[in-house]
């Protein structure tokens, strides 16, 4: 009987087992955070786009290709963010179902596209996780149980997220609820939480401002008395360290935009970074 009970437990351990977990591929780092966190030990997670990595501007590697021909899933973003990834599929020639995480959110407009940056608001992070786990279940009927509950767990720990954020802001004077960052990645979060949030840079990090467009910016934090610029994880720093420097604003930090960091970075998770968020945002505003 423990002869058969060892054999059942090497079974289980074993290379075989192991392989017959889900793969799936994320297009960058925050849908590869919530992929791990729903699909747990019953997937293998690859993300395309790693940590401090800026997907606006990704330029796919050679293992790729692969990466994406071996995978059953592939987890994207849409709303324009991955200009890069359907040349990458069809070259690929994957079979794989690709899935867009942010199905069921209302775009917002910027200009003739829309903001890709959903996940800056809670409220819509919970859709991309109800969308990624109906996603696994789908692809693995066996394991759709323990995607749906562990979803539903991280579902009431957004919920608790959300609520703090919505706390922290209304301790913010809202004379002073007025940030720069570098490039347009917040909109979400502004229309979510009050925030007003102005860049430089458009929704894409590709776009080069102009001098005229960072005077106007220099004159706007003057007149308005915008008390704070951030930086991003993402991004150069120097544009925003120039305007700090002329308009004597004070660089309130590092937000994280669009790419989580590495593991003993400051925002490792989706909860880390807006939590990382919300502190840095308060400590620059809210005296």
């Amino acid at each position: 009987m423990r002869r058969l009970l060892l054999c059942v437990l090497l079974l289980i351990a074993s290379p075989l087992h192991a392989a017959e977990r889900l793969n799936v591929v994320a297009s960058f780092s925050i849908l590869g955070d919530f992929v791990r966190t729903i699909g747990g030990d019953r997937v293998n997670v690859t993300t395309l786009v790693g940590p401090d990595s800026d997907v606006h501007v990704y330029t796919p590697a050679p293992g790729d290709a692969k990466r994406i021909a071996d995978a059953r899933l592939v987890i994207v973003n849409g709303l324009g963010l991955e200009g890069w990834l359907p040349r990458l599929v069809q070259s690929a020639g994957s079979k794989a179902t690709i899935v867009t995480a942010s199905a069921g959110i209302a775009p917002h407009k910027l200009g003739s596209g829309a903001d890709p940056h959903a996940w800056q608001s809670v409220s819509n992070a919970k859709i991309y996780v109800t969308d990624i786990a109906n996603a696994l279940a789908a692809a693995d009927p066996d394991d759709a149980e323990l995607f749906r509950a562990q979803a539903k767990a991280y579902l009431e720990k957004l919920e608790t997220l959300d609520r703090e954020v919505r706390e922290a802001v209304a301790k913010i004077p809202p004379e002073r609820r007025k940030v720069i960052s570098t490039h347009n990645a917040f909109g979400y979060f502004a229309a979510e939480y009050g925030i007003q949030f102005i860049a430089p840079l458009g929704v894409s990090t590709e776009t080069e401002p102009s001098a005229r467009d960072i005077a106007a910016i220099i004159g706007q934090i003057k007149a308005q008395k915008i008390p704070a610029v951030f930086l991003e994880n993402i991004s150069d720093d120097r544009l925003i360290r120039r305007i700090a420097a002329e308009t004597g604003a004070r660089v309130g930090g590092t937000l994280i935009s669009d790419g989580l960091t590495g593991e003993k970075g400051l925002a490792p998770t989706y909860i880390d970074m807006v939590r990382h968020n919300i502190k840095a945002l308060t400590s620059a505003l809210d005296h």
